[in-house]
């Protein structure tokens, strides 16, 4: 239904009323004379009923699009007391006359609904309806009650408004997490907001010297005072800084006085917040406080990037010193070939060309190892994926000769893709797997494990952020007395007649482990075996 026009049933007049628009709208909708009397009529009846027993009474006209070619004018009275039950002759009547009344009571509420049929539907259109309300909307009074009605009307929808309006700004202002007070000219407070009530836990109802004392530290109230004045001298805003009183602490506050304008830009108050600036000022203390910090923090920075240089320079000189050392050593054991092809057996033997020849053979493997370390740069980060299955086949080729010799028996479970630099993960897999079949006196057995997680009560973080790899062995193990040192370089726990290597491979390891940003643990016993664990990022 299109609402036209609504009315409040409080009195008589109100009943005139009722009946002259009742009549007015079925005029203006083409009704003949008979029928705008019956609809009138039985509105009027039972909106005498309402006037006379009811309460919170309101009577709607609107016109009722049933379809394109059916319309009808309703009025509808709606009353919190029971109508029909209060007058049931009225409501007989009424129905006699229209002949179209429903009425129904639920939940408290009586809703009586009276209609006709428009006869002339087609001449109803959407302009016309339009027009219908703008004629009640603007139409003259009918008598000086209308007139003063409509005003009250008005300001009842205006106050309605503005108590709206307060209670956002009252709700808004009682929220935040600031301490607002209005203080007039005599500094008289006015209002002040719920955080500052509930802060000083007292009503604040002077902004002066002996107020202030309660709650503002007794060295900031000067500040705040003066500022204030001045403020109200210059009908200029100020802004400075208190400690406020907080239980048995002060705490800084950043205050704000400003001028509480009106809406035609007058003013006679002002507006005085606090707002809590305690964490900011620690910060600025302390930096202030630490002066002597922040320069034994430079020169450590200093020296952090001289120390970052000298490394990178070692680096460098371990690559070219290994390099260049690779060139002449290679000559000598070229020449040492060479003429020993034309000495006999006893004449090498003599001339201790077996043990040049092996002297020489493991400086090439020292020159080798430590140019793998210095190859080992420290990298930001990785952005490759590795795929662990395929590395571990390519070591298993590359020692394939000393597996078929060993007899040695290799299990493999299904390896994960990790983030890393695949020549790196390369060796460190090469170095554990040569270890496991170097250190052992019979058949070697080299398992090499996926998610089993070491019960390791040194590991500092959670396994669950790592891939985790064990690669065991049946071998001759280690005493535990050995774990701070065995990842050094040049370590050996055994003589170079027992076992080959420089005692740089562990270290290579855990080198390649920590630019990897992971760990590397071991656990082993004398004559049991060793299990290294590998711990690799997931992210």
């Amino acid at each position: 239904m299109k609402e036209i026009i609504h009315i409040n049933l409080d009195n008589e007049m109100d009943l005139i009323l009722a009946h002259k628009r009742c009549m007015k709208i079925a005029e203006m909708c083409g009704m003949p004379s008979s029928f705008q009397t019956r609809f009138s009529t039985a509105v009027s009846e039972v909106a005498r009923c309402s006037i006379t027993n009811g309460k919170n009474s309101l009577l709607v006209l609107g016109i009722n699009i049933i379809r394109n070619t059916q319309k009808e004018i309703v009025a509808i009275i709606t009353d919190s007391i029971d109508l029909k039950n209060c007058s049931p002759d009225a409501f007989t009547y009424a129905a006699k006359i229209s002949g179209n009344i429903e009425y129904s009571y639920f939940n408290n509420l009586s809703t009586t609904r009276i209609s006709q049929l428009v006869p002339s539907p087609g001449l109803l259109s959407e302009t016309k309806i339009k027009s219908l309300i703008d004629y009640f909307k603007y139409e003259p009074p009918l008598s000086p009650y209308d007139e003063i009605r409509k005003k009250n009307i008005e300001l009842i929808a205006l106050s309605e408004k503005l108590s709206e309006s307060e209670n956002k700004y009252k709700q808004l202002a009682n929220t935040l997490p600031v301490l607002i007070c209005i203080v007039n000219e005599r500094g008289n407070v006015l209002l002040v907001n719920e955080s500052l009530e509930n802060y000083l836990e007292k009503p604040l109802l002077v902004f002066d010297r002996k107020t202030l004392f309660n709650f503002i530290h007794p060295d900031d109230i000067d500040g705040i005072l003066e500022g204030l004045s001045t403020a109200k001298s210059n009908r200029k805003d100020f802004m400075g800084e208190a400690r406020i009183k907080n239980n048995s602490d002060y705490v800084w506050h950043l205050v704000s006085i400003t001028q509480n304008k009106a809406e035609d830009g007058a003013f006679n108050s002002w507006l005085i917040y606090f707002v809590d600036i305690n964490a900011r000022k620690m910060v600025v203390e302390t930096l202030k406080d630490n002066t002597e910090l922040k320069l034994i923090q430079s020169e450590l920075e200093s020296a952090n990037s001289k120390l970052r240089f000298k490394n990178k320079e070692l680096e460098q000189f371990a690559y070219i010193a290994s390099h260049d050392l690779q060139e002449p050593l290679r000559k000598i054991m070229i020449m040492l070939s060479r003429a020993g092809e034309h000495l006999t057996e006893n004449q090498k033997k003599e001339y201790y060309f077996d043990r040049i020849t092996l002297a020489a053979g493991r400086l090439s493997n020292l020159i080798t190892d430590v140019l793998n370390y210095s190859r080992v740069d420290n990298m930001a980060h990785f952005s490759d994926e590795v795929d662990l299955n395929e590395i571990v086949i390519e070591v298993l080729g590359d020692l394939s000769l000393v597996i078929e010799e060993r007899n040695a028996v290799i299990n493999i479970d299904k390896l994960p893709i990790v983030f890393g630099l695949d020549t790196q993960l390369r060796q460190l897999l090469y170095n554990l797997i040569n270890n496991a079949l170097k250190f052992n006196t019979t058949e070697p057995t080299v398992t090499i494990s996926y998610n089993d997680v070491p019960k390791d009560k040194n590991l500092t973080t959670s396994a669950e952020n790592y891939d985790v790899i064990s690669i065991s062995d049946n071998g001759i193990g280690m005493d535990s007395k050995y774990s701070g040192r065995i990842f050094d370089m040049f370590q050996r726990l055994h003589e170079r007649d027992q076992y080959g290597g420089n005692g740089i491979g562990l270290a290579l390891c855990r080198r390649i482990i920590e630019n990897h940003n992971g760990m590397i643990h071991f656990s082993s016993n004398p004559g049991e075996g060793t299990t290294f664990w590998i711990y690799l990022p997931k992210k």
